[in-house]
């Protein structure tokens, strides 16, 4: 067997740190652990640097911040809702307003939009994966994530045309 070739640590993280804690801030909705999901994900990446095959390994990275979020969200409490009456009491134009109400309508469904589905979206949306490389981070076929990433599309579509997540709730199906 040969040589590992060498990992460029500090190249692999410049090249990824900012998607994955993106990624990782979509996922949570919170900057401190988005920070602290990207620091675990990049000591994690360092402990496997043997394994890692750089053809996959922005998949690789947003796997493991993903597992991350998900355990720390299962042993995490209950998260309370945000009360409604904290929106911006400012006066603005009325187009603005509406953009802020479509704007919070989308971002509270996508909060409850399926994990695996919202991940699968946020990976082709804002990270820009291919269909290939979600599928191989998720676990899925490429099919599925294009289903998936379709249908949450589409829940979204309802929820900012009907003004809140209860539309993407009551068209979210298996």
């Amino acid at each position: 067997m040969g040589t590992v070739p060498t990992l460029d640590f500090s190249g692999l993280y410049r090249a990824h740190a900012r998607d994955v804690h993106r990624f990782a801030l979509f996922l949570s909705g919170d900057p401190a652990l988005a920070d602290d999901l990207v620091a675990e994900t990049f000591v994690r990446l360092w402990h496997a640097r043997e394994r890692v095959d750089l053809t996959t390994v922005r998949a690789y990275l947003f796997t493991i911040a993903r597992n991350l979020f998900l355990r720390g969200r299962a042993r995490a409490a209950p998260a309370v809702e945000l009360d409604e009456r904290l929106a911006d009491p400012g006066p603005g134009p009325e187009r603005t307003a509406r953009a802020r109400g479509e704007l919070a309508a989308v971002l509270a469904a996508l909060q409850v939009l399926p994990e695996i589905d919202r991940a699968a979206l946020l990976m082709r949306a804002d990270d820009g994966l291919s269909y290939d490389e979600i599928a191989t981070a998720l676990g899925l076929t490429p099919g599925a994530v294009r289903v998936k990433v379709h249908r949450a599309r589409l829940r979204l579509a309802v929820a900012r045309r009907d003004g809140g997540p209860a539309a993407a709730r009551e068209e979210s199906g298996p």
